[in-house]
């Protein structure tokens, strides 16, 4: 088969289109022969050394959508031919508060999406939903399931409430947005561009605000017309403490990611006279794919799509992530 694998480090530009063998289905495994996959920044950080547990030579990608091609030993409940879509959380363990010490991400350790086929654990596969294309479904698996968790399961979001999304424009925080207003909740957004606010408003966003304005903090709040119950940050550094600002008394902040690096001049008592709930989240574990995929099809929620390439042309479509011009997830289509 062929599979895009990065052989040593460097960045996107080492990534290289290969002819390697085909993967075979041990005992409760599923061979899936992909139609598609989506990228993550994750992938980006591992072809630069700046993930942990990698091993070198890795075929990136934790999305993947595809049919069915084989079943190992001891498979029930799937079949050959089913369209279907992997959760990529692996070895989550028993407890759903948290993943336990075998828990790993598909796409390196483990030989991840970006080929033509792939072996997974079958409790990892999931039927596609029906109204979805292959494009649409390899876009929902890391980036829905995150989101899906923090507003949910870690955000307790209740219908009504006020939710803040800085940083509007990718993967999840498209699907924070698309999740959050279908559980009927008002949602504001940040962007630095002015073309992502209003596609965002034309998403389902109640308002936003350019965070290139120094004082975007307190427009917002003005757009609110109050706090909010929920920020849900992917950027930590000097957003962070805004939020914190932000948010109601007794309100919620779930953080999943920094990208913007370390938190500064954090003032503690925002936090502790305000009674705020300071949440972690990342991932998910298989229960909760099954839930968001349900909310998927019963609110026919369609992810929002930025641009496809070929496989071949991965490190091509990872440096459009890198640069941050996206809209949406980017899918690679897989022949």
């Amino acid at each position: 088969m062929k599979a895009m694998v990065l052989r040593e480090f460097g960045g996107p530009e080492k990534l290289r289109y290969e002819e390697v063998s085909d993967p075979t289905p041990g005992p409760g495994e599923v061979l899936i022969r992909l139609r598609t996959a989506a990228l993550n920044r994750r992938d980006y950080f591992i072809t630069h050394n700046q993930y942990p547990g990698v091993t070198l030579p890795t075929i990136l990608g934790s999305d993947g959508a595809g049919e069915i091609a084989a079943l190992g030993d001891g498979v029930d409940g799937l079949q050959i031919g089913q369209e279907v879509i992997i959760n990529p959380s692996l070895d989550w363990g028993d407890n759903p508060r948290v993943s336990g010490p075998d828990f790993t991400i598909l796409g390196s350790p483990k030989d991840g999406t970006y080929a033509e086929k792939i072996v997974v654990p079958a409790e990892n596969v999931f039927p596609k939903p029906k109204h979805l294309s292959w494009e649409e479904a390899a876009a929902i698996p890391l980036a829905g399931l995150t989101a899906y968790r923090a507003l949910v399961t870690r955000g307790r979001l209740r219908e009504g409430e006020v939710v803040v999304v800085p940083g509007i424009g990718g993967g999840v925080a498209t699907f924070l947005l698309l999740i959050a207003s279908a559980l009927g909740a008002r949602v504001f957004v940040t962007s630095s561009s002015d073309e992502k606010l209003r596609r965002a408003i034309e998403l389902g966003a109640a308002g936003g605000v350019n965070s290139s304005d120094e004082n975007w903090a307190k427009e917002l709040q003005k757009a609110i017309g109050g706090g909010a119950d929920l920020c849900v940050d992917s950027i930590g550094g000097e957003v962070f403490p805004q939020l914190v600002r932000l948010t109601k008394p007794g309100g919620r902040i779930v953080t999943f990611g920094a990208t913007r690096g370390p938190v500064p001049q954090l003032v503690m008592p925002f936090i502790f006279l305000k009674q705020l709930d300071i949440l972690g989240s990342t991932m998910g574990n298989n229960e909760e794919f099954r839930q968001m995929v349900n909310l998927f099809e019963k609110h026919r929620i369609r992810p929002v799509l930025d641009r496809s390439y070929p496989l071949e042309q991965a490190a091509e479509a990872l440096n459009r992530m890198k640069e941050g011009r996206q809209f949406g997830k980017i899918i690679l289509k897989i022949s």
